[in-house]
């Protein structure tokens, strides 16, 4: 019994391509993340299969808009990485791009979003310097709550 093309899971490459708001973003490797290459960690650099800068290439898409950053294929599956300051100011910000990308995945990027990482934590805030939201605070609960506590880099192995 042969398999139904139009059921095939594709390739985070083909998924990219196959998303119109960012169908020429596909990236070789980690080359998206430009200067925050070394912000990502994974286990083996063979089982990379790309990445995208979804802010740069939405930009002119949804200029007002808080965008996510950037998406990450590793292993046959999808990441989603923001690369921001972690201080109690941006915690809103943080949140509307959350909900940005939320909205996003499933209504213009659903080839992707259907790559989306399941049994590892999907979404990850990655702090861009020092972290400075202070336990005590509504917006430290709050990104409890949303289950988006910065980290100081994005380490495959320990989601």
């Amino acid at each position: 019994m042969s398999k139904d093309k139009s059921k095939k899971k594709l390739t985070f490459r083909e998924a990219v391509a196959a998303t119109p708001d960012v169908s020429n973003g596909y990236h070789e490797g980690l080359s998206a993340f430009g200067g925050y290459t070394a912000k990502i960690k994974v286990p083996d650099p063979t089982k990379i299969d790309g990445s995208l800068d979804i802010d740069a290439t939405t930009r002119e898409l949804y200029p007002n808009d808080c965008r996510w950053d950037y998406a990450l294929g590793y292993d046959g599956e999808v990441f989603y990485i923001e690369i921001h300051s972690a201080i109690t100011s941006e915690v809103t910000k943080m949140l509307k791009k959350l909900e940005w990308l939320k909205t996003w995945l499933p209504s213009k990027a659903p080839e992707i979003n259907k790559l989306t990482a399941k049994k590892k934590k999907a979404v990850a805030w990655v702090q861009s310097s020092n972290f400075d939201i202070p336990k005590h605070t509504p917006q430290y609960r709050m990104i409890v709550q949303k289950k988006i506590l910065p980290m100081a880099m994005w380490d495959y192995s320990q989601l």
